[in-house]
C-alpha cells in the first residue's frame, strides 16, 4: 500500500458538490502541487487548483488537510470539494494523476485501508457494504448497526471471556501445585464449567437470531401447487405486475420465475413456479417441476394452492384458497381464502404476509449474522462447548484455543485473501 491513490467519493456529475478522496502518503504532496499550500490540518480552506504542469485554473474550491492516523483510513489523506461539473472533475482527477505516486483507486480500496489500518474490522467492513447496497428501512438500520460496530463490540467481549477461561485454565496447568490456585493437576479450575457454560448461551442467543440473508435478499415466498391453481394469477397481484403469463392450458408455467418488491418497507421475493403433477407433464416441463421442488427447499415460506394437506414438507408453509370467485371452489379448513381476480381477500392477505415476514427477519436496528459469521460463530459455540465438556486441562484449553481463532476470523484478524478481494470487491470506486 505504498502507492496514494484518488477517486470521486460522492455521486457522478453533475453535482453541486463533488468531493475527490485522497489517501497515502504523498497526501500532502498532492494538496501542494494542486493548491500550492499545505492547509492548517483539519480545517476547511478557501483554496485555488492549478494544473501542477502548465499552471492552469483548475476550480476554486476547498480543500482539507487530515494527517495521519486518526483518518477514515489510517493513513494521511486529503478532501477536495470541488464545483460538480463533469469537465471540473474530470480536469481535477488528470491533473492529479500526473502527480508522482499517485494513482486512481480501485474499488473498495479505501474501505481495505482503512481495514488494514486496523480503523475498521471485518465485520464493520460488511456493514458498510451493506448500508451502502441498502434499499429498504430495515436494510439500511441493519446495515447501520452492523457498521457502528454492534457484533465487533459483542466480538470482542466474547474474546476477552475467553481469554480469561484461558488464563485460568493456563494457570491451574502451570500452578497445579499451588494451594491458591486449582485442586490438582487434572482438575478445572473452581467455577470454570458454569463460567463456560454462561458464555455458551450467551453465543446461542446470537446464533438463534434471524439471519441478515433474508433481510438483503428479500424473504423469499415460492407459490407452489399443482397446475391451473392460480399461483400466477396471485403471483402478479403480489408483485403489482403483469410478470407471470397466465392461461386456462396446464403447464404455462414452465420454469421458475422471480420477481422483488418492497410491500410497507419489507423486501420480498416471490417466486412463482411449475405446476406440481405427477402424470401429463412433457420433459421441459418436468424439468420446471424439478426446479419448482428445489425452489421450494429454499423458501422462507410456501403459499401452498394444491390440495389440504399435499403441500411440501420441511419449510413454512401457509393453505391457500386462491380461487374464492370460482364456482364450487373447494375450502380449506385451515387455509386463507381469496381471490386475486377479484381482490376479494387480498388486502388482509398481505397485511398477514407483511407482519409475518417482520416477524422472521431482524427487528429494526437489530445486527444479523450473515452466512460467514454464522458459520464462524458456530464454530466457536462448538468449541466453547467442548471445552466444558471435558475435564482435563489440558483438553479444554486447546478447545478455547480454536474458539478465540474461529472468533478472531469473524472479525478478519485472521483470514484469507480471496476472501478479502470479494469483500471489498463490492465496494464502488471512491469508497
Amino acid at each position: 500500500m505504498t502507492d496514494t491513490i484518488f477517486a470521486l467519493s460522492s455521486g457522478q456529475p453533475p453535482a453541486g458538490i463533488a468531493v475527490i478522496r485522497i489517501s497515502g502518503s504523498q497526501s500532502g504532496s498532492a494538496l501542494e502541487a494542486l493548491a500550492r499550500k499545505l492547509p492548517p490540518p483539519r480545517r476547511a480552506t478557501l483554496a485555488t487548483l492549478r494544473d501542477p504542469q502548465d499552471n492552469t485554473l483548475l476550480d476554486r474550491t476547498v480543500i482539507l488537510w487530515l494527517p495521519g492516523p486518526g483518518t477514515a483510513t489510517g493513513e494521511d489523506s486529503a478532501e477536495l470539494h470541488l464545483h460538480g461539473g463533469r469537465a471540473v472533475v474530470a480536469a481535477v482527477e488528470s491533473a492529479l494523476a500526473k502527480v508522482p505516486g499517485l494513482r486512481r483507486a480501485q474499488p473498495g480500496e479505501f474501505t481495505r485501508r482503512a481495514f488494514a489500518h486496523g480503523r475498521i474490522d471485518l465485520a464493520e467492513a460488511e456493514g458498510l457494504a451493506d448500508l451502502l447496497s441498502a434499499e429498504t428501512e430495515l436494510q439500511r438500520r441493519a446495515a447501520l448497526a452492523m457498521a457502528d460496530g454492534a457484533l465487533s463490540r459483542e466480538v470482542a467481549r466474547w474474546r476477552d471471556a475467553l481469554l480469561h477461561l484461558s488464563a485460568r485454565l493456563e494457570a491451574a496447568l502451570d500452578f497445579s501445585d499451588e494451594d491458591d490456585v486449582g485442586e490438582g493437576e487434572s482438575a478445572l479450575p473452581s467455577g470454570f464449567t458454569a463460567d463456560c457454560t454462561a458464555l455458551l448461551h450467551d453465543l446461542e442467543s446470537w446464533l438463534s437470531r434471524p439471519r441478515a440473508e433474508p433481510l438483503k435478499e428479500g424473504f423469499r415466498v415460492v407459490l407452489a401447487g399443482p397446475p391451473n391453481a392460480g399461483k400466477s394469477t396471485l403471483f402478479n397481484a403480489l408483485v403489482d405486475h403483469e410478470a407471470a403469463i397466465t392461461a386456462a392450458e396446464p403447464g404455462t408455467t414452465r420454469d421458475v420465475l422471480t420477481h422483488s418488491c418492497a410491500l410497507d418497507g419489507i423486501a420480498f421475493t416471490f417466486v412463482d413456479t411449475a405446476g406440481l403433477r405427477d402424470e401429463g407433464a412433457g420433459e421441459i416441463e418436468r424439468i420446471g417441476i424439478a426446479r419448482a421442488r428445489a425452489a421450494a427447499e429454499r423458501a422462507d415460506l410456501i403459499l401452498w394452492l394444491g390440495p389440504e394437506g399435499q403441500g411440501p414438507h420441511g419449510r413454512p408453509l401457509w393453505e391457500i384458497a386462491a380461487q374464492c370467485d370460482a364456482p364450487h371452489a373447494p375450502a380449506k379448513s385451515n387455509g386463507l381464502r381469496l381471490s386475486a381476480h377479484t381482490g376479494e381477500g387480498m388486502a388482509p392477505f398481505r397485511e398477514a404476509l407483511v407482519a409475518y415476514a417482520r416477524n422472521a427477519l431482524p427487528a429494526p436496528g437489530e445486527a444479523a449474522l450473515n452466512q460467514r459469521q454464522h458459520a464462524l460463530l458456530s464454530d466457536v459455540a462448538s468449541a466453547l462447548a467442548d471445552s466444558c465438556a471435558h475435564t482435563d486441562p489440558l483438553l479444554a484449553a486447546e478447545h478455547l484455543r480454536l474458539a478465540r481463532r474461529a472468533l478472531d476470523a469473524l472479525v478478519g484478524r485472521t483470514g484469507t485473501e480471496d476472501m478479502l478481494d470479494a469483500l471489498f470487491g463490492r465496494f464502488c470506486i471512491g469508497k
